[in-house]
């Protein structure tokens, strides 16, 4: 598992230099790197930066909607990680993500850990209402029933999600990854815009990054209804470079209400950020209608060739350097925060 040169890992503030590079084997046995169904192309680049191969595996879904997992090599006393998403269709994948964890389980695999790039049902983190579930927590009780022994994952929607699960794990960000960009555009009369002030925190972090103000976008949800209605704008952003900020982007509509926003109020041009694509519904035809000049997202999601299309300024980074880092230094027993100056 080596690197060629001394190069920074995009989306941390580390620079990679060869002589940290220890090659411990860890008390699990080597590296086994598993990709489930939903990450073919993940799991191709993760691999690449790991200076492995994947290991081969089976999916099958049978006529009756059952899926049954085969692995063609044993994985007994390995340090086995299993790339699987959330993605669509999710609750097909959740089941192959907890059907693939058993088979590891009970090939006697040292140990394992599931690197889930996009956690879903994240909106479902707390009872705001009467006869709800808590589906987040479900979920996390499902994985570590199933057998994982770590996890690994990126931009929650909610902190406490961490807090459903009783196995370690790294809760990763694409901030650095998206804010280093930003600072390679070299905007020069910049302000950061959170789309609504449930991001604020995370918002003010993005402004201090790139060095730039930071501004608002206020909305109110009409719970009856379940639609997002913009305010106001919090803060200047007359006569500059908007760069608006969430975490994900589902169905388009707090987005498109928060650029119509900043636009009213006088922007100039708007780019818009976001770790998670999950562009549900019309999200494609809702975006593609904006006054944007660069969508910048990651591939924690993989988004379907088709919708790239239809968004050409549409702008994927790529996670798969930080996963690999965490993944070799999660086997070497060496910290993760260092990553980040942590």
């Amino acid at each position: 598992m080596t690197q060629p040169h001394r190069s920074k890992v995009p989306g941390t503030k580390y620079v990679y230099d060869p002589a940290d590079r220890r090659e411990v084997p860890g008390q699990y046995g080597k590296v086994k790197l598993f990709c489930g169904s939903s990450y073919p192309d993940l799991g191709r680049e993760v691999a690449e930066h790991l200076g492995v191969e994947l290991s081969g595996r089976d999916i099958n879904k049978f006529p009756n909607e059952n899926i049954f997992v085969r692995l063609h090599r044993s994985a007994r006393g390995q340090d086995v990680y299993l790339i699987q998403g959330m993605t669509s269709p999710v609750n097909d994948n959740i089941m192959e993500l907890l059907i693939t964890i058993d088979t590891l389980k009970r090939d006697s695999a040292g140990r394992i850990t599931v690197v889930i790039p996009y956690f879903a049902y994240g909106r479902s983190d707390k009872k705001d209402q009467p006869r709800v579930p808590i589906t987040a927590r479900l979920l996390a009780d499902m994985i570590q029933v199933a057998g994982a022994d770590r996890y690994v994952t990126v931009d929650l929607h909610a902190g406490q999600i961490q807090g459903f699960f009783s196995v370690p794990g790294d809760v990763l960000s694409a901030f650095h990854l998206l804010g280093d960009y930003f600072i390679e555009k070299n905007l020069s009369n910049a302000v950061v815009v959170t789309a609504d002030l449930g991001f604020a925190k995370k918002g003010r972090n993005y402004a201090a990054k790139i060095n730039v103000p930071l501004a608002f976008v206020e909305k109110r949800r009409r719970s009856n209804l379940g639609i997002s209605e913009v305010v106001t704008v919090i803060g200047d952003v007359e006569g500059k470079d908007v760069i608006l900020v969430d975490d994900e982007c589902d169905t388009g509509g707090s987005i498109s209400n928060a650029v119509r926003a900043v636009k009213e109020h006088g922007a100039n041009d708007v780019y818009v950020a976001f770790t998670h694509a999950v562009l549900s519904g019309n999200a494609v035809d809702t975006l593609g209608v904006l006054p944007v000049k660069e969508f910048v997202t990651t591939n924690t999601l993989p988004i379907p060739a088709k919708k790239l299309a239809l968004l050409p300024n549409m702008t994927v980074l790529s996670i798969a350097p930080l996963l690999g880092e965490v993944i070799i230094r999660a086997h070497e027993g060496r910290s993760v925060g260092e990553l980040f100056n942590e």
